[in-house]
């Protein structure tokens, strides 16, 4: 089977993400097939039927489709806070490393970073990041929390902890927001429902086009209240679209097919994490939970030789600092280029 993927001239492995996959012809069919309407006038039903899916998932009131996941990030950061207010996450963050400085940007607001563990962190590391109701202080009014982390190397929270940060956000007049960009990956593995998250938090982010492989798309949900104002936010960033359906039917199909698939990409990715850890000049490989690989060089080896001599053998990854590599599994990984992908590696070791 390597063999024929080989003599196939367009053949190459892309593991630089889990965003890179493309709609299947299920997919597709479904997609055209599409009712659609206006949805800045809310009559796109097929928008409808996704928002209302969401926020029946997750127990909340209403939910508002926007193009990408920093949007969905972006909007619920500008509507729980106020300019001169201040945003505890972890300083692995996603909505602090990979969204343009938006958190500054958009909202005008500054930020309190913890150094969790593999982006992880603690009730007690929030009690301590909360500053004194002094003037010359910003107010602390939002902790963000990712699930799974992404530079955590794909990392689960433990839900009782998250239990205890959201009790304690709601005795000390804080919001919470979930950046559930690969949340699914997470239930997946720890067997969670969604309907828990939507408990424990204010507003939830989630991204139809990672691991579940939409061609575009994320969901934000929460009150009534909150998506009335979200859906302004999402208006003044332009991400007020029109006939939308055709990419919301995307994400229904997704949500209907391809979660139970994701438990293919966690096996894959622990069967790359062995066989990067025979290589020689590997220092270290991050625990893997679900479906990132990140591993880290030896000083004297370059990344960027590295990954060419990867890009030689046909095979895409993305280094994410100094020495360090990272490589995601998604739909369009086999079991063939796992193969491929390992065996590879075993001559480079």
């Amino acid at each position: 089977m390597i063999s024929v993927l080989l003599n196939k001239i367009y053949f190459m492995i892309d593991l630089r993400s889990d965003t890179v996959t493309q709609p299947s012809f299920a997919m597709l069919e479904f997609m055209m097939k599409a009712r659609l309407g206006d949805d800045v006038f809310h009559e796109d039903p097929t928008v409808n039927e996704l928002e209302h899916k969401v926020a029946f998932m997750f127990g909340k009131e209403e939910a508002l489709f926007c193009p990408s996941g920093t949007m969905t990030n972006q909007i619920a950061i500008k509507v729980h806070t106020q300019p001169g207010d201040e945003v505890i996450c972890d300083k692995t963050a996603h909505v602090y490393n990979y969204e343009g400085g938006g958190i500054g940007f958009n909202s005008g607001a500054s930020v309190r970073l913890i150094d969790g563990n593999l982006g992880r962190f603690t009730v007690e590391d929030v009690a301590a990041s909360l500053l004194p109701d002094n003037d010359h202080y910003p107010h602390s009014s939002l902790v963000c929390i990712e699930n799974t982390v992404n530079r955590g190397g794909g990392s689960i929270w433990n839900i009782h902890e998250i239990e205890k940060i959201s009790k304690f956000c709601r005795e000390n007049q804080l919001r919470i927001h979930l950046d559930g960009a690969r949340l699914f990956n997470a239930l997946t593995e720890t067997g969670e429902k969604t309907e828990r998250y939507g408990e424990l938090f204010d507003s939830v982010s989630i991204c139809l086009s990672k691991g579940l492989g939409a061609p575009v798309g994320s969901v934000l949900c929460g009150s009534r209240e909150f998506i009335k104002k979200a859906r302004r936010a999402r208006k003044v960033f332009g991400g007020g679209m029109r006939q939308a359906g055709i990419l919301a039917a995307a994400g229904l199909f997704a949500l209907k097919n391809n979660i139970p698939l994701l438990k293919h990409d966690h096996r894959r990715a622990k069967e790359i994490a062995s066989a990067v850890e025979k290589i020689s000049f590997v220092k270290e490989v991050l625990p893997v939970q679900t479906n990132i690989v990140i591993f880290e060089l030896e000083e004297k080896h370059d990344a960027g030789i590295f990954l060419e001599k990867l890009k030689t053998n046909r095979i895409l990854a993305l280094s994410i600092g100094k020495n360090r590599i990272r490589m995601v599994t998604h739909l369009d990984f086999t079991d063939e280029m796992l193969e491929y992908v390992v065996k590879t590696f075993s001559k480079l070791s």
